[in-house]
């Protein structure tokens, strides 16, 4: 049984489809990244999943409980840490009175642990709290009683670089306890890091599910070349080579190109020329997601 069960799921308001027809489940102890342009329907999806609105149509399940009713959701939000976008709490309270509040809710076994590794100001109003120190009180709320699976939206917003690295760090320590994640996130670079599948949804529709790596492997990889004198104009006419550029000057030509083939074969046919150099990247996240956001450039 999957940790996180989304099926068929629809949500409208008015005439206004926000998810349409949204399938997708998430395992025990996997780490699930949901992306998708500002708009495209995460939000809507994970507040539904939560129990937080009524799906229009579809099923929506965590820790195999319906969260469309309130005995099974109550169940299963014991067992479930969440952290929205642009998390809220009382201004008036300091961050201490928060978290009590939060522990006589549900529980705080981990909380100094937390405390030890975010480091809210604790005796400072939440009024004066950055952006930053909010999403570390959250972060700390979200978890602090041991949950079996945790729900983010956006969770790295606001934290400095530093602080960004020792969520992920945290996240897949907390992938090894066989704790599930769902999270939405801008931030490209962390979902490689640290998501071992992704969902790609675009105007309330499931894009794509994949695995990171084979996401890379579809956008194939970024191969620059030097080479000394001039090159044939067939010398790239090698299967699985697009989008290629070529610009002459100090006696080398400079050639750019995407490849969606093996690399090994790709070195042996260029190893017909005189090279300079011969640089193989892995294509910029950015550019991957892209293709499924159609020229969306905002997660």
């Amino acid at each position: 049984m999957a940790a996180i069960e989304i099926e068929s799921l629809t949500k409208q308001y008015g005439d206004v489809t926000a998810v349409d027809d949204l399938s997708f489940s998430v395992e025990d102890g996997e780490v699930f990244g949901f992306l998708g342009p500002n708009g495209a329907g995460k939000t809507t999806a994970i507040r539904t999943l939560l129990g937080m609105q009524a799906p229009t149509d579809g099923s929506v399940a965590v820790l195999g409980r319906d969260t469309t009713v309130e005995d099974e959701r109550l169940d299963a939000l014991a067992d479930t840490g969440f952290l929205p976008s642009n998390p809220r709490f009382d201004e008036q309270a300091t961050g201490r009175e928060v978290l009590d509040l939060h522990e006589s809710l549900k529980g705080g076994s981990r909380r100094e642990e937390l405390l030890e590794l975010f480091e809210p100001p604790l005796d400072r109003k939440i009024r004066a709290y950055s952006t930053g120190n909010v999403q570390k009180l959250g972060i700390v709320q979200a978890f602090m009683h041991d949950p079996d699976v945790a729900v983010m939206d956006e969770p790295t917003s606001g934290l400095d670089p530093l602080l960004q690295e020792r969520f992920n760090e945290f996240l897949r320590g907390e992938r090894d306890r066989g704790v599930t994640v769902l999270f939405s996130s801008h931030v490209l670079s962390e979902v490689r890091r640290i998501c071992d599948r992704v969902a790609v949804i675009r105007e309330g529709k499931l894009v794509a599910v994949e695995d990171v790596e084979t996401l890379l492997d579809r956008s194939g990889k970024v191969v620059r070349v030097r080479a000394n004198g001039d090159l044939p104009d067939d010398a790239f006419d090698v299967p699985g080579v697009a989008d290629v550029t070529r610009r002459n000057g100090d006696g080398t030509t400079h050639v750019s190109f995407t490849y969606t083939g093996d690399v090994d074969a790709l070195v042996d046919e260029l190893d017909r020329h005189s090279l300079v150099e011969l640089d193989v990247e892995e294509a910029p996240l950015e550019d991957v997601f892209l293709q499924f956001y159609g020229g969306e450039a905002s997660a």
